[in-house]
C-alpha cells in the first residue's frame, strides 16, 4: 500500500485515472520530479491468486499497465532522458518496457529454438542454425536461472526453501506470463481501460491478518474513548501518583 504526502501527490499531477497500474506511473513521475521512493521492510499478507483465471487477469492488468506507462512517458524521449538521466532512462527501458517485451518475445524465442534445433547440422546452413540454437538457448536458460535464483532467495528469506521444488516450473511460468502479455497487448488496443480487479482476502493468512488488524483498531478506539472520558490515567498523572505514594526517606539521626 503506497503512502504519499498530499502536497507532493498534487505537485506531480495526482493519479492517472486511465492507467491500470497507477503505482508504476506514479513512481515514474516521482522520479521525474526528483523525488525518491522507498520500500518498508515488512510483511504483506495480501496473498497471490491461487487459481489460474484470477492469476491471468491480474498479470494481464499488470502488463497492460506497464505498456501504458511506457507509452505515456516515451511520448517525449529526450525530455524523459533529461528528467531521469542516462541511468534512470536505461532502467526505465529495461524494467518497464523490457519486462513486457521479454514476455511478448519469449514464445518466439522458444519457437525459433525448436525450429533451428530440429535442423541437422549437416544440412545447408547447419553451422548458422547451430549458432542460433546456442544464442537462443543461452538467452532462455540464463533467463530461467535468473528468475529461479530470485525466487529461491525470496523463499530462503521467508524460511520456505522446502517449497523450492516449485521453481522447476519456471519454464511453464514464463509461458503463462507470455500468454498474459499477449492478452494485455490485445486489451491495450481494443479495451485499454478495462480494469480486471483481483479479489483478495481468500487465503487463511489474509483472514487472520484482517482479523488481527480489526482487533487492534477496535482496541485503539476503546482506549481512546476511555481516555477522553477520563477513565484512564495519563502518563504524567501516573508518575505523580506513584511519586506521591512512594514513602519519603527519613532524615538521618
Amino acid at each position: 500500500m503506497p503512502h504519499f504526502r498530499t502536497e507532493t501527490l498534487r505537485q506531480i499531477g495526482a493519479w492517472d485515472p486511465y492507467n491500470v497500474t497507477e503505482d508504476a506511473d506514479l513512481g515514474m513521475r516521482l522520479a521525474r520530479f526528483g523525488y525518491r521512493s522507498a520500500v518498508i521492510d515488512s510483511t504483506t499478507y495480501e496473498e497471490a491468486p491461487a487459481h489460474f483465471r484470477p492469476w491471468l487477469r491480474q498479470r494481464t492488468r499488470w502488463f497492460k499497465g506497464w505498456m501504458q506507462t511506457w507509452l505515456v512517458h516515451m511520448r517525449q524521449p529526450l525530455r524523459l532522458w533529461r528528467d531521469l538521466g542516462a541511468p534512470g532512462f536505461v532502467a526505465f527501458q529495461l524494467i518497464v518496457g523490457g519486462n513486457a517485451l521479454a514476455a511478448l518475445v519469449h514464445p518466439l524465442f522458444i519457437a525459433a529454438l525448436i525450429y533451428y534445433g530440429a535442423i541437422k547440422p549437416t544440412s545447408a546452413g547447419g553451422d548458422v542454425s547451430m549458432l542460433r540454437v546456442w544464442l537462443y538457448g543461452t538467452s532462455v536458460v540464463v533467463g530461467y536461472l535468473a528468475s529461479a535464483l530470485i525466487g529461491g532467495l525470496g523463499l530462503k528469506r521467508r524460511g520456505l526453501l522446502a517449497n523450492a521444488w516449485i521453481l522447476l516450473l519456471t519454464p511453464l511460468h514464463w509461458l503463462l506470463l507470455s500468454l498474459a502479455a499477449w492478452r494485455a497487448l490485445y486489451q491495450l488496443v481494443f479495451a485499454p481501460y478495462v480494469w480486471e480487479k483481483t479479489e483478495h482476502g481468500l487465503a487463511k493468512s489474509s483472514r487472520l491478518a484482517s482479523n488481527l488488524t480489526r482487533s487492534l483498531l477496535e482496541l485503539e478506539h476503546y482506549l481512546r474513548r476511555h481516555k477522553e472520558a477520563g477513565d484512564l490515567p495519563t502518563v504524567g498523572s501516573a508518575k505523580n501518583t506513584s511519586a506521591a505514594r512512594r514513602p519519603r526517606p527519613r532524615a538521618a539521626a
